[in-house]
Order: C-alpha cells, then structure tokens, then sequence
C-alpha cells in the first residue's frame, strides 16, 4: 500500500471516529433529556385497565419503567376484570382514561355514549377460545349444540361465541347460554352450572389448570381479530390534548418495551397480574404491543353494530359515524405515521 493511501485512510478513519463521537454524544444527549422527568409537579391522571390482562402491558410498563413520570404524568392505574367495567368508569367520570376491546366502544357508542378513541394499544388473535368438559359430552364444535355455556355478555367473549358458533353452522339459539363475570366462569364449569365456557385468557389457562385433562378448547384464531383501545369522554380528550399526547408518547415507549424486552415485560406483566412470567410466555409472541389508529377498527366496529342490531343486543337505529368516536389528534401530532384510518 502506497504512503498516500495509508495517509488516506488514516484520514478517512478519523473522520469516521469524529462523527461517530458526535452520535454518541448526541445520543446521550437525548438519553438524558429523555429519561428526566420535565421540572415542576407532575400532572395527576387516573387510567383505567384491566390488571388481570396482558394487554395492558404498556400501560403496566410505562408505570413501572417511569415512561409516564418522564411525560410529567403521575399516573394511577384503576384495576378492573373486564375492558367493559374500565370503560364504563371512564365513562361515568371515576377515570380520565380507560382501556378496553372494541365490543364496549361499539355499545357506548350505539347507546349515545360521548366515548373518543384515542389509540388501539394491543392487538391479538390468540387469546379466546371455547372450553368445556369432555366428561358433559364435548368433544367437537357440532357437540355443543343444546349446551349451556357461560360467557360475559356484552363483551368480546360474547361476540366471539356467536361468531364461532355461525361457522360451525349453529347458532346462539341452539345452546343455552348464562351471563357470568369472567372470574366466575372457571367455578361455574368445575360446578357443572355450564357445560362450557367463552371467554379469554388469563381465565382460559386457568380454567384449564383446574380441569386438566377433563378439558376440550376451541380455538377462536381467525375468528375475532382482538384489540384493545384506550379511550376517554369525549370532553376530556378535547379539553386535554397535551396530556393525551404525553399519554400516547408513554405508552409508545412502554409498547416497545414490551415488545423488544419480552422477557422483562413478562416480569412487570406478571407482577400486576399476580401471575408468574411462565404463565405469560406461551401467547407472548403473538402479541402485538404497537400504538395505533387502523382503518380495520371502524370496520370491526360497524360489523360488531350490525351483530348487535342483529340479536337484539343494541337499538335498532342507523349505523353510528365512527370517526366521530375516534379523535385522531393525538397520535397524528405524536406519530402520524401511525395513523391509518381514512379520514
């Protein structure tokens, strides 16, 4: 190599060193800025969630890895069983915000409800099945015709029964069905009250541990494209945008954090759920903890209301304008890119 060339690339090395002291420095610089809490008191707000659900996952992260508190935010996580219970206290002022399934916004939103969606922070495919006991008769789908099955009504375990039952040409006429909260299902089918059960998990593991080998799972995937969306009045979201923008900015970090550290986040998950991380581990890769506003929400929302009109469940008046119940401000000025919906 010739002296020239050596003097080149000792050059082009030290530029190379040069710019990359400046990334570093400028990384650290973010890092710092963006681990500080900002200065002043923090901003006091109360979520809403179910605490028995994986799919809260970034809110249990943005809390406990202090995303929340880096937003100025002192956030108080309300606990509930179900998505249905989060948003109705939401929607009776006891939370700011609330998190829940598609399924309630569709029935606040056909009773007139003032509900604002402002992001789906978790989506699913794997967490409803159909339970029952092999030692009642069941052994296929067809064999749970005439059956009593326990579900939470009015909820996505509802919808996803109906659903499941249509495709293998029944329908809820044909089984009789029982409204249970869903920490009451796993006791109704060891009591032999129901036949069988459908609803989510973390109640269809344990319903599974109690029953053993008694136990027949259908399995709901491709059946109902779960998500779970955080909402708030529609008053409070308008009259608040910058603490909703300090929200969603937390819980992007916490969705991250849940889905690049797996192992960790099952740790935090379990611990609010009082749960072990195993117990977490086997759905955890089809999880997905990405913060957004998909078009494919209004549609699941307009064929959930046509379902709901169809068995009596929801008034029958015309089909509600859903981007009236989402308010997409928030995510397009924190991560527009995010947003999907056609508007």
């Amino acid at each position: 190599m010739t002296p020239e060339r050596v003097k080149a690339l000792s050059g082009f090395k030290l530029i190379l060193l040069a710019v990359s002291a400046v990334a570093l420095a400028a990384a650290s610089l973010w890092f710092t800025r963006s681990s500080a809490s900002p200065p002043g008191p923090l901003e006091a707000i109360t979520i809403a969630t179910n605490t028995v659900y994986a799919g809260s996952c970034s809110i249990f992260a943005a809390q406990d890895r202090g995303y929340f508190a880096q937003e100025g935010l002192l956030v108080t996580v309300q606990p509930h069983t179900t998505g249905k219970a989060a948003l109705e206290a939401t929607l009776e002022g006891k939370a700011h915000l609330g998190t829940s399934a598609d399924i309630p916004i569709m029935f606040a939103a056909t009773q007139g409800q003032p509900v604002a969606v402002i992001a789906t922070i978790f989506a699913t495919q794997s967490d409803y099945a159909i339970m029952g006991r092999k030692d009642r008769g069941i052994s296929t789908p067809a064999s749970l015709r005439g059956r009593r099955i326990g579900v939470t009504l009015n909820t996505s375990g509802h919808f996803v029964l109906d659903a499941f039952l249509n495709r293998q040409k029944l329908s809820m006429s044909d089984v009789t069905v029982l409204d249970f909260k869903p920490e009451e299902l796993a006791a109704a089918l060891v009591k032999g009250e129901v036949d069988a059960v459908a609803t989510w998990e973390p109640y269809l593991s344990a319903i599974r541990e109690q029953i053993h080998a008694n136990a027949v799972m259908f399995s709901a995937n491709g059946v109902y494209d779960a998500t779970y969306n955080l909402s708030g009045a529609r008053d409070y979201v308008a009259a608040h945008p910058d603490t909703v923008k300090k929200v969603l900015r937390a819980l992007i970090s916490g969705g991250h954090f849940c889905k690049e550290m797996p192992d960790l986040a099952r740790g935090v998950a379990a611990k609010v759920m009082q749960t072990t991380p195993e117990k977490l581990e086997e759905f955890w890769p089809s999880y997905r903890f990405d913060v957004g506003l998909d078009q494919s929400l209004l549609l699941a929302l307009e064929e959930e209301t046509r379902w709901a009109a169809k068995n009596k469940l929801a008034g029958q008046g015309p089909m509600p304008n859903y981007l009236n119940y989402i308010d997409l401000n928030g995510l397009l000025a924190v991560m527009p890119t995010a947003v999907t919906v056609i508007h």
